[in-house]
């Protein structure tokens, strides 16, 4: 409490002034560096201060940096200063995060000064990807049964299964040589469900007031994941503007109505995915025996695709497919779970979720 009052009298209103001795602009200086529990600073418009002989005394030439920039910057006191060598010495900063610097270049925010700790790989190099760090990598599982099918046992599930293999006309458009449009095309389709489930079960946990069970960030993270499957392809092939366009119309089609399907039949919904997700293990079992044959060249494997899946340096597209596969077929368990959970008249949160089950 007594640092406390010491610092309010320091930067409040910004008018007072201290004469304290050495250890008391020291305790003042780490209590200025942690969180303000009283919350009396006024980060935006509070004054600086420097050390001087008489102790932290207030900056008027410096009104250009709050109190909030030097919060995210290492403070440097003067020893000199401190003892009384350098009555009007101010307070060195470094400016780590260059925030200061781009500020007065007008090109900085003030609303993020914290200094970000570089990433690196295992091997001590940089990590070059904004998109996801290291620990959202991982190594897939790849020992999961590809042949597993769901029988179709009441009228939902054969009106999902059918539903899923009219979604293979505008795949199957290209040919096997340009088999990377064909998967593009599916993980852009791919990629919604999870989205969209994840949304409805957020807003379903908001209005009744109930956890979500785990489920919402299974959801999302499915629909992460398939990004990224989409992310790896376009490093391996351009789509060329019939793709671009193909992808904008199936996907705004798609995305309505599966999110009129999931408002009306959740089961509907996740047997349907599960089932799509069915086709795309089919899809890249294809596209592992077209490698294969050579009818696709198997070059090397994109360096994001390395970095999130552990592949090894000297990784090829195959290797990328597998991985890719043994994705798919977790995704089409998870939503068959799903769909069962539902046909026993249960809610999701009653059952535990698949989270960071690829």
């Amino acid at each position: 409490m007594r640092m406390a009052m010491a610092a309010r009298m320091l930067i409040s209103r910004g008018k007072a002034r201290s004469f304290m001795t050495m250890t008391q602009i020291q305790h003042v200086q780490r209590f200025l560096a942690g969180p303000d529990p009283l919350g009396f600073v006024d980060h935006h418009h509070a004054p600086i201060y420097y050390v001087g002989a008489a102790g932290l005394q207030q900056n008027t030439f410096r009104s250009g940096v709050s109190v909030r920039e030097l919060l995210g910057f290492q403070r440097s006191f003067s020893v000199a200063s401190l003892a009384g060598e350098s009555a009007q010495k101010p307070v060195e900063l470094e400016d780590k995060s260059g925030l200061i610097a781009e500020k007065q270049a007008g090109k900085g925010s003030e609303y993020w000064g914290k200094t970000k700790h570089p990433l690196v790989r295992e091997d001590g190099s940089p990590w070059p990807w904004n998109s996801f760090r290291p620990s959202d990598t991982y190594e897939a599982d790849i020992s999961i049964d590809m042949k597993r099918h769901h029988k179709m046992d009441s009228f939902v599930d054969t009106m999902a299964f059918w539903a899923v293999r009219g979604l293979r006309i505008p795949t199957d458009i290209f040919p096997l040589k340009n088999y990377v449009y064909r998967v593009m095309m599916l993980e852009t389709v791919a990629a919604v469900p999870g989205m969209v489930g994840g949304m409805l079960l957020h807003l379903r946990s908001l209005r009744k007031f109930e956890h979500g069970g785990g489920w919402i960030k299974a959801l999302l993270e499915e629909a992460e994941n398939e990004r990224m499957h989409l992310m790896t392809w376009m490093e391996v092939k351009r789509p060329n503007w019939f793709a671009r366009a193909l992808v904008f119309i199936v996907q705004g089609g798609f995305f309505n109505t599966y999110f009129l399907a999931y408002l009306l039949s959740p089961r509907l919904a996740h047997r349907a995915v599960g089932y799509l997700e069915e086709e795309a293990v089919y899809s890249y079992t294809k596209m592992l025996a077209a490698i294969d044959n050579g009818i696709i060249s198997n070059g090397p494997a994109p360096a994001i695709a390395i970095d999130y899946w552990r592949l090894p340096p000297n990784a090829t597209v195959r290797d990328v497919v597998v991985v890719i596969r043994a994705d798919e077929a977790h995704h089409r368990d998870v939503n068959h779970f799903a769909a069962d959970v539902h046909e026993q008249g249960k809610v999701l949160r009653d059952a535990p979720a698949p989270i960071d089950f690829h």
